[in-house]
């Protein structure tokens, strides 16, 4: 079948399209679904590049998100049957640990997410656990439900679950036009949250302003916690959406209004940050990581996406031969919403 590999890391260069063996059912739990469309995030780009600690079988199949037909099942699965239209929780858990029992399979000992650990969606077939497939709602595209899973569950378990947005409450969100940060946008606005969201770009602040945002700065021709400020008659924000990291954590921590909750799923600037302690115990922050979510958050999601109130917003659809230009393009950081490789018509 026709896959993007790498055999070393590097960046868009070191990506091919070639063909590799048909996954095939190996336990009676699994399922192989014939892809029809996937979607890059940030992860594609760090695996590709190499990330530390992590030594991979060559050839490697890059994607984490993906949406398809269901083409073959192991004797065990009940949840679905081939020809059903499925799209795929990246997350994949043991299923029978502590974490697993307790709804909680984020947080197992051996999870693992395809195209990262595992081999992933930019193939024209893949091969899960049935925990992992999911139906796709009536009248949802294979485009759309590729794009979701994905930055829709990690920002809906950072928003609702972790940080436990109300109606009412102030969200700032950096860096829009990424697939977590217009998640994030989504989410907020769907919780009763107003929305603050930057970017060094006027025209993704003007497409931010068109999806909902209530307010949006240029962080590269403002103080952004000093204009807050003045925007919010000299208080904060109650909860910032940070996924930046280095470039972007004293700044985030500086627009927290007292109690405020910060809360971070990534660092694509840098993992190392530093923080003031005495700002931190004297406003009563929260600092809160995140990563992905559980089952039941992936079933709420996938909900949500069949009754309307969420869509995934995506900048463009490339072949997956193409899927070079697709990485260029993530890598060059001018996309606005999800990039999308077609499988299959």
């Amino acid at each position: 079948m026709l896959a993007v590999t790498i055999r070393a890391h590097g960046g868009p260069e070191a990506l091919a399209v070639e063909d590799v063996p048909r996954p095939a059912v190996g336990a009676p739990g699994d399922v192989v679904v014939s892809l029809k469309a996937a979607a890059l995030n940030h992860l594609d780009l760090f695996v590709l590049r190499g990330l530390p600690g992590a030594a991979l079988p060559f050839p490697h199949v890059l994607g984490a998100d993906g949406a398809g037909v269901v083409e073959a099942v192991g004797p065990a699965v009940t949840r679905v049957k081939p020809g059903d239209r499925v799209l795929l929780n990246p997350g994949v858990s043991c299923q029978a640990c502590e974490a697993c029992l307790g709804g909680e399979q984020s947080l197992c000992a051996t999870y693992r997410l395809l195209g990262e650990h595992l081999p992933g969606t930019f193939a024209e077939a893949v091969c899960v656990p049935q925990w992992n497939v999911y139906p796709v709602p009536d009248g949802v595209s294979w485009t759309d439900a590729a794009a979701f899973p994905l930055v829709h569950l990690t920002a809906w378990r950072m928003l609702a679950t972790r940080a436990a947005v109300r109606p009412g409450e102030t969200v700032l969100i950096w860096g829009i036009g990424g697939g977590v940060a217009l998640a994030a946008l989504g989410i907020a606005k769907l919780l009763g949250a107003t929305v603050i969201v930057t970017s060094s770009s006027d025209a993704k602040l003007e497409r931010a302003r068109a999806l909902g945002a209530d307010l949006a700065l240029n962080h590269a021709s403002s103080d952004v916690p000093k204009e807050l400020r003045r925007l919010l008659g000299g208080r904060g924000v109650n909860v910032v959406v940070d996924s930046i990291g280095e470039a972007t954590w004293d700044k985030s921590l500086r627009a927290l209004a007292p109690g405020g909750r910060l809360v971070t799923c990534g660092g694509t600037s840098g993992p190392k940050v530093v923080t003031d302690v005495r700002r931190m115990f004297w406003y009563h922050y929260t600092l809160m990581g995140s990563t992905m979510g559980n089952a039941r958050e992936f079933a709420e999601i996938v909900d949500l996406l069949g009754r309307g109130a969420l869509r995934p917003v995506v900048d463009g659809v490339t072949p997956i031969r193409e899927a070079r230009h697709a990485f260029e393009r993530l890598a060059a950081g001018g996309q606005f919403g999800k990039l999308v490789l077609e499988i299959a018509a």
